[in-house]
């Protein structure tokens, strides 16, 4: 099993990085890397329950991962269940997400995710490529609208 952690710094406070990334009308401008699409899903890390998203890449692929929203502190973090779907729509190895917020005592906000229980360090390093883009994507939708 392997973890990946990673840190960024926003400008914004922590209440409103938290919205960016628990609310339906904000995750659906940043999800995923850059060069995928968000197609359907249920993006909504507001209520526990299940969640859910198709994306496709520019060059025609299409990626299904779905889980279940576990835990909510309400403005600090929200955790999920995530697993990729194969060609044949069969849900693989679950691991889990934790998004985090923390003021960072000036106004802005560190944010923390950490994917747990991934299945080996080549799969950890996928999910840093992944998890790295997405948030790119993240910043400067926050640069954006933030203000």
């Amino acid at each position: 099993m392997a973890d990946l952690e990673i840190t960024r710094h926003f400008a914004a406070s922590p209440k409103i990085v938290f919205a960016f990334v628990t609310r339906p009308e904000h995750l659906a401008q940043w999800w995923g890397p850059e060069g995928i699409h968000l197609g359907e899903h249920d993006l909504d890390f507001t209520r526990l329950g299940p969640w859910g998203s198709v994306m496709h890449g520019d060059e025609g692929a299409t990626y299904k991962v779905t889980g279940q929203v576990l835990a909510i502190e309400e403005g600090q973090s929200v955790s999920f269940t995530w697993a990729w779907h194969d060609e044949a729509d069969v849900r693989g190895d679950e691991s889990k997400v934790t998004f985090s917020v923390y003021a960072d005592g000036k106004g802005g906000t560190d944010f923390v995710m950490l994917h747990s229980g991934l299945p080996d360090d080549d799969s950890a390093n996928n999910h840093e490529d992944g998890w790295t883009s997405s948030l790119v994507k993240l910043l400067a939708y926050a640069e954006k609208n933030a203000g």
